[in-house]
């Protein structure tokens, strides 16, 4: 057992070139505390910027936090990183995942995997707590990802924790998504990642290690407080009575409402969220409200097995489907049955083409952009405001919720854990406004919540500038800080609670937890500085590989010009505004202008050059990476 409280104390390193491994403690990593952090310490040590995302030098990294292993507060997630071929330019990104697979990890004897180098020939790695075991995968080769992970289950054992990719990812395809047990999915093309470097599996033998709390007495207390601060909370919003059941990640109090789906004919499988959502509506379309049955669930089953990220599908369907209308794509031109958008049929041939770079779906495989480009005839001028950062969608857009067009200007894909900071309270306020049964979070609740968790009061009205600078860093802050430990976004942090005094949580919680597992006494402010830290780090990989300062930290431009027009969980658009009170963002756009003036307010928080929005060397020093700080200069990247 490490002397290292929380951690396992070892990263596992592996280079599919010779296939040789090694281990190093991670005592070397534990200033970035985990996950994120552990990361991007690699990355930026180790990566080259000219490297590309699909080299052999490439580092495929797996990390844990030191809250892995740990039960009962949503603390079963991990990260994928790497330089991700699905950003332009290919940039230093990540994935955050749940399920089991991470806490297996850590139970075998290590805090993360480092992967480098290309094998001969398709490979998986089978890793206990004795090493790692480079074996053959030619079986797995052409295989689905679901299909993979349940055939290493079966020849390894049902406890194997297993996360794969597609035959996407074998194919190269910047979109490909991994997939590990519970069917937890991974994006940002880490998939493609694993295909380039012919790595179809990691198989992860359970081990008897279990991490140790430097103080499990205050633990245990601080697990009950977080269990009574959440009130009896029932995420059941995408239960369907007789087809569904719920299927928490390891160790969840189940906040997050997270199900499987059981089809008609006995397959299971996650159903959550946006990949839920993606095929839904089209389906009900196609087929009838009511009546398209297991089609949405076998869609995302679909995308799951093939390893293709389904917020990029989403867009390449959204896209094809205007194209179509006007004219611009016929069936004949793409192999694929347009006229039956919302059928499974028209799915199946699609995400097909795009896995196996059939036809036409060679060309989507580069990304939906790319594909615009090379047809021409004013398909790009159909993308329109589909397509954000990644490949991905615009979810809880700067348009809707202004804090959040400086998150997302600033990341290189979408920050999803960080818009459901904005997102989820404002939901959580709507109820109110509607008058919902139990509904707590009035608009003094949440210009109180505001206070304590975006910096001030007029960042708790949505239809101004004002305050929005501050709560972009306070929210990245906390966040990354979170991405570290690793903690889950939908149970952290905890903004408001039904059962206190004036119905707003505890943003002291994280700190404190981080506390009583690692034994280092870090209070509210402390952990912050921790995120931080690693956001800081981040930026300066970026810049390194071509990150422009404020001259990249921008919008699509439809942010600025296309008015909004519709949120399928939010019709009217609506937020709070003064006092509170409700007000609709429906038909408007950024203001351009406040834009700006919010990010330079931005930069100056941040301690970085408020013109060129570029790092300076006492903010990086003062944060303890000078040696950072020094790299930098020597490259003319400082301010």
């Amino acid at each position: 057992m490490s002397a290292l409280h929380g951690y396992a104390g070892r990263v596992l390193r592996v280079d599919l070139s010779s296939g040789q491994w090694s281990t190093s403690p991670t005592s070397d990593y534990v200033l970035f505390v985990g996950g994120r952090g552990f990361a991007a310490k690699v990355h930026w040590e180790e990566v080259p910027p000219e490297v590309g995302a699909l080299d052999p030098a490439n580092r495929l990294t797996f990390f844990t936090g030191p809250m892995a292993g740990f039960a009962g507060f949503g603390s079963s997630r991990w990260l994928v990183c790497g330089k991700s071929p699905a950003t332009n330019p290919e940039h230093f990104c990540h994935s955050n995942l749940g399920g089991t697979w991470g806490v297996a990890l850590k139970s075998a004897g290590y805090d993360g995997v480092v992967i480098h180098g290309r094998a001969d020939r398709p490979v998986y790695l089978l890793v206990t707590h004795a090493g790692v075991q480079v074996r053959d995968a030619a079986h797995l080769w052409g295989k689905g990802a679901i299909q993979a992970r349940e055939t290493l289950k079966s020849e390894l054992g049902a406890s194997v924790n297993v996360v794969a990719c597609g035959q996407a990812g074998e194919n190269l395809v910047i979109t490909a998504s991994i997939i590990a047990d519970k069917d937890a999915s991974g994006s940002s093309g880490f998939g493609a990642v694993m295909g380039s470097k012919r790595l179809k599996a990691v198989a992860v033998v359970k081990g008897d290690q279990s991490p140790a709390a430097a103080d499990p007495d205050r633990l245990r207390e601080l697990v009950r407080h977080y269990a009574y601060l959440q009130g009896n909370r029932d995420a059941s919003y995408f239960t369907v009575p007789g087809k569904t059941r719920r299927d928490s990640c390891w160790g969840c109090p189940g906040l997050c409402g997270r199900i499987a789906w059981r089809a008609a004919d006995g397959t299971e499988g996650k159903y959550f969220c946006q990949s839920a959502l993606m095929y839904q509506i089209r389906a009900a379309q196609f087929y009838g409200q009511g009546k398209e049955g297991d089609v949405p669930f076998r869609v995302t089953k679909l995308c799951d097995n093939y390893g293709i990220d389904t917020m990029a599908i989403h867009v390449i369907m959204s896209w094809l489907s205007r194209c179509h209308r006007e004219g611009l794509l016929t069936e004949e031109e793409t192999g694929v049955p347009l006229s039956k958008a919302g059928s499974f049929e028209f799915a199946e041939a699609l995400v097909r083409r795009i896995a196996l770079r059939e036809g036409f779906g060679d060309l989507l495989a580069r990304g939906v952009e790319k594909a615009a480009d090379a047809i021409g005839r004013g398909t790009r001028e159909k993308i329109g405001d589909l397509l954000h950062k990644a490949q991905q969608v615009d979810q809880y857009g700067g348009r809707t919720y202004i804090v959040n067009s400086l998150l997302y200007a600033t990341e290189v894909r979408m920050p999803i854990q960080h818009l459901h900071k904005t997102s989820i309270p404002v939901m959580q306020w709507l109820g109110w406004v509607q008058g919902l049964e139990g509904a707590y979070v009035s608009g003094k609740v949440f210009r109180d919540m505001a206070v304590r968790f975006y910096g001030s009061e007029a960042a708790a009205d949505f239809s101004s500038y004002e305050g929005k600078a501050l709560a972009a860093k306070t929210v990245q802050d906390r966040q990354y800080a979170a991405e570290c430990l690793v903690l889950c976004d939908y149970a952290w942090p905890v903004m408001v609670s039904p059962v206190t005094d004036d119905h707003v949580g505890d943003p002291s919680l994280e700190s404190r937890f981080y506390s009583a597992v690692t034994g280092q006494q870090v209070d509210e402010a402390g952990l912050s500085r921790i995120g931080e830290r690693v956001f800081n780090l981040q930026r300066s990989i970026l810049a390194r590989e071509g990150w422009q300062g404020q001259h990249s930290d921008t919008l699509p431009e439809y942010n600025f010009t296309t008015p909004l027009k519709f949120d399928v969980l939010n019709p009217q658009m609506l937020v709070p505004g003064p006092d509170g009170n409700p007000v609709s963002r429906k038909g408007l756009t950024l203001d351009r202008a406040e834009f700006e003036r919010m990010k330079k307010q931005y930069y100056q928080l941040r301690g970085w050059d408020p013109v060129t929005g570029r790092q300076t060397r006492r903010k990086l020093e003062e944060l303890g990476l000078a040696d950072v700080a020094a790299d930098l200069e020597s490259r003319d990247l400082l301010a």
